[in-house]
Formats: structure tokens, C-alpha cells, sequence
């Protein structure tokens, strides 16, 4: 009776063991592949999950946006440059079915997707064009791993290049000619001052020739601004007397 009982026990220990472990709690972001003997039958949950016990087996998947760095990766420029570039990745699983099937680890492969996707975007593009316009880059990778990601159900929402490092030869370089760039502006704005100044004297010029009254008014004025500085000592002379010495130019 001893014996019997204590093989009762053990099938009944057994028994809730194997009926505790065919019990799953999955939480809300968490989704539960299922394999009965080795074939596929869908993804459950989140909540309860009741599996057969040495029948069944479940991959949890994690349904969260993720957040991959891509570590720096070295490529040319389609101008011959050399860079350093990292950029960041968002990514979320949509079918954890065929998350768990078609690929083998999809975190691995969607990172060594997105470096090699990195290198090559890069060598299309030149280094101003990727300097001016990185989010016209940004979009470019997004798309591309996108639609490389499908067939592994992984949705990639957004890519991110992060940091640019160039050569510090080109940085000298490129300071060179931010510098002769400001000073070419700088040229250009005195210009265009020396320009807008000759266009109003010319027609001041005009205008006091038209009107000989204003130009008398001008004199004084001018003259009026010598007295005040008291260092000089002003005799006005009419207009008239000035035009006799000059030949009747003024």
C-alpha cells in the first residue's frame, strides 16, 4: 500500500506540474507564437495562454518599437570622400508569425541590414548633398529597409543619421571655404553699398542742377557744419563770385 500511494503521489506531482506548465501569461505588448509538434499554428495572446504540455511549444515576441544603433560604418562618397557615419533605427514587429519563421533572429538581421543599406545609400550620394540634405537621406533608408524588412513582418517607422564624422583635412578644407565664401559676400554687400551710394549722388547731382536754389542751400549747410567744429574759420562767399573763378561750372 506504501508503494502504490507513493506512485500515486509522483503521477499526481507530475500531473500538476505538467498542468501548471501548460499555462502562459503574456503581457499587453507580448505576443505568443505556438508549435505543435514542430508546425506553426498562430500567435496568441496577450493575456492567458493554454498550451499542451511536451506538444506545444511558444516563442514570445516583443511587439515594441525598438531602438537599434547602428554602430559607425566607413564609406566613400560618390565624390570620393571618406566618412564616418552612424545613424540610430525604429523598427516594430507587425507579424510575429513571420518574425519567428522567415528569419532566424530578426533584431541580428535587420542590424546587419541597415549597416550595409547605410554604406551603400552613402556612396550614391555626394558630401554636400548629404550635409544639405539629410532628411531626404533619412527618408531613402527608411524606405529602403522597409521594404527589405516586409517579409520578416518588421515595420520600419524611422531612420536617423546621427553623426558625420569627415577627415580633418576635409574639415580644414571646408572651413577654407566657408571663410572665402563670407568674405566673396562681404565683397559683394560693399558693392552693392558703393553702387546704391553713386545711384543717390548722381541723382542729387541732377536735382541741384535743375534747381540752383537747392544748391545754394546745400553751401550753407555745408558751411554751417564747417563752424561748428570751432577749429576752423569759415568766410562764406557768394555763390556768384565762386561761379566767376570757376567759369560758371558750380
Amino acid at each position: 500500500m506504501e508503494i502504490i500511494s507513493g506512485s500515486a503521489l509522483f503521477l499526481l506531482v507530475m500531473g500538476l506540474a505538467f498542468f501548471l506548465m501548460s499555462f502562459k501569461v503574456l503581457n499587453e505588448y507580448e505576443r505568443g507564437v505556438i508549435f505543435r509538434l514542430g508546425r506553426i499554428i498562430g500567435a496568441k495572446g496577450p493575456g492567458l495562454i493554454i498550451l499542451i504540455p511536451l506538444i506545444d511549444r511558444m516563442v514570445v515576441v516583443d511587439t515594441r518599437v525598438v531602438t537599434l544603433d547602428v554602430p559607425p560604418q566607413d564609406a566613400i562618397s560618390r565624390d570620393n570622400v571618406t566618412i564616418k557615419v552612424n545613424a540610430v533605427v525604429y523598427f516594430r514587429v507587425v507579424d510575429p508569425n513571420r518574425a519567428v519563421v522567415e528569419v532566424e533572429n530578426y533584431l541580428l538581421a535587420t542590424s546587419k541590414l541597415a549597416q550595409t543599406t547605410l554604406r551603400s545609400v552613402l556612396g550614391q550620394v555626394e558630401l554636400d548633398e548629404l550635409l544639405a540634405s539629410r532628411d531626404a537621406i533619412n527618408h531613402k533608408l527608411q524606405t529602403i529597409l522597409d521594404q527589405q524588412t516586409e517579409p520578416w513582418g518588421v515595420k520600419v517607422a524611422n531612420v536617423e543619421v546621427k553623426q558625420i564624422d569627415l577627415p580633418a583635412e576635409m574639415q580644414r578644407a571646408m572651413a577654407r571655404q566657408a571663410e572665402a565664401e563670407r568674405e566673396r559676400r562681404a565683397k559683394v554687400i560693399a558693392a552693392e553699398g558703393e553702387l546704391q551710394a553713386s545711384e543717390k549722388l548722381s541723382e542729387a547731382s541732377r536735382i541741384m542742377a535743375d534747381n540752383p536754389m537747392s544748391l545754394q542751400l546745400r553751401y550753407l549747410q555745408t558751411l554751417a557744419e564747417i563752424s561748428t567744429n570751432g577749429k576752423s574759420t569759415v568766410i562764406p562767399l557768394p555763390l556768384d563770385i565762386i561761379r566767376q573763378f570757376t567759369g560758371g561750372r558750380t
